[in-house]
């Protein structure tokens, strides 16, 4: 593809462009020139470094805010005609509603916008109304729309929220894929997961759980730590390790469940940490009881590691665990199947060691970043020759 054609990849946030995409863009600059868009922030630079891109602030919120959504179409129409991009593509849905809209008002030949999630799964109310007509003035400005799971697009189309004609699943799923490279096993982590272990005094007879991720809600917190209680009071020989921030003023666990997080015996809290490896390398199985997910990347991440996982029955979720063979499916929001799942791993060795075994190939073999990547490039190329036909 020609050097001098642009793509434009935009998002809310810039720890989007940093973390969710990381890579991707420096990937994609071999064929073509890439210009990342977001609000301001010190991760803009720090993306422009990483990625090796030129990028451009446009403030944004991730609040509905009628006026400032407005400015904000309005800048990036004022840049778009500047620039003069092939291809706009967003992700996040205040970046896909502002993206999606200027870019249609520019003109730009292809308007593409990625759905990683869906927060109105679990709205209810007004809000749900007001997400729902979010959603939709996306899809129905974007030419096509990709959700990162299968799952995820049967909704859209159940739910009519798109066109059928204009949803497509690339790949596995996934927004970014995995650096499996990257989440492999090595001597070094091994060696930092053993420090973690004999600090915490994780010995060969203790069965870990791990969760990495927000400590809130809808992540099935009360869930896992309702669960794991219940398992503790009759083998003390277990733990739970916890790796992620707490979210009180947005999506908070009660006051109950916070007091039996900073004080039961057996459950171990880490804060936001920048390499989780060691600290699923220190575990035996991942536990993730979400509620709701677009394509999550704790799950692949651990079992790239070789972790067996407990996921829910929820989008994404049920794609990259195959209930048996990688890991156990377990209805969200049950305390009493989510339990029955961490104690069967516990005691059902030939289970565990079986979806151990097969963890890391699962992922590998569906999900690897350079396979992914060029499936994105070629979905590029046709939608580019698409347009250029008609």
């Amino acid at each position: 593809m020609d050097k001098k054609i642009k793509l434009i990849r935009v998002t809310t946030v810039p720890i989007s462009l940093k973390v969710l995409l990381r890579h991707q863009l420096k990937y994609m600059s071999n064929y073509m020139e890439v210009i990342g868009i977001s609000s301001p922030g010190i991760e803009l630079k720090e993306v422009e470094d990483q990625e090796g891109i030129r990028t451009i602030p446009v403030p944004m919120t991730r609040a509905i805010t009628p006026f400032q959504d407005l400015k904000s179409i309005w800048n990036l129409y004022k840049i778009l005609r500047k620039e003069r991009p092939a291809i706009i593509h967003s992700h996040t849905p205040k970046a896909g509603l502002v993206a999606m809209i200027a870019g249609r008002l520019a003109r730009v030949p292809v308007c593409i916008h990625t759905v990683a999630g869906l927060p109105l799964v679990e709205a209810t109310g007004v809000k749900r109304r007001l997400l729902i007509m979010v959603e939709k003035l996306i899809y129905r400005f974007a030419h096509k729309v990709y959700p990162n799971s299968s799952n995820q697009a049967q909704f859209i189309i159940e739910t009519k929220l798109a066109k059928p004609s204009k949803i497509k699943v690339l790949g596995n799923g996934s927004s970014n894929g995995i650096n499996t490279d990257f989440f492999a096993r090595t001597p070094e982590l091994e060696s930092k997961a053993n420090e973690i272990k004999s600090k915490h005094h994780l010995s060969k007879d203790t069965f870990t759980f791990v969760f990495v991720g927000r400590i809130v809600r809808d992540k099935g917190i009360h869930e896992l730590i309702d669960s794991f209680v219940q398992i503790y009071s009759v083998n003390g020989s277990v733990r739970l390790l916890l790796v992620g921030p707490f979210e009180q003023s947005l999506d908070p666990i009660s006051e109950d469940r916070l007091e039996i997080l900073k004080t039961h015996p057996g459950i171990i809290h880490y804060d936001f940490q920048q390499d989780v490896r060691p600290f699923l390398m220190a575990a035996d199985v991942l536990v993730f009881p979400s509620y709701r997910e677009g394509f999550p990347n704790v799950p692949m991440q651990a079992g790239a590691l070789a972790l067996p996982q407990i996921v829910t029955n929820i989008n994404g979720c049920n794609e990259i665990v195959e209930d048996g063979k990688n890991g156990l499916i377990v209805t969200p929001k049950s305390n009493h199947n989510l339990q029955a799942a961490m104690e069967r791993m516990i005691t059902n060795k030939s289970l565990f060691e079986f979806c151990k075994e097969n963890a890391r190939n699962m992922i590998v073999s569906r999900y690897h970043q350079p396979y992914f990547w060029n499936i994105i490039h070629q979905e590029y190329n046709h939608l580019l020759n698409k347009t250029q036909r008609v």
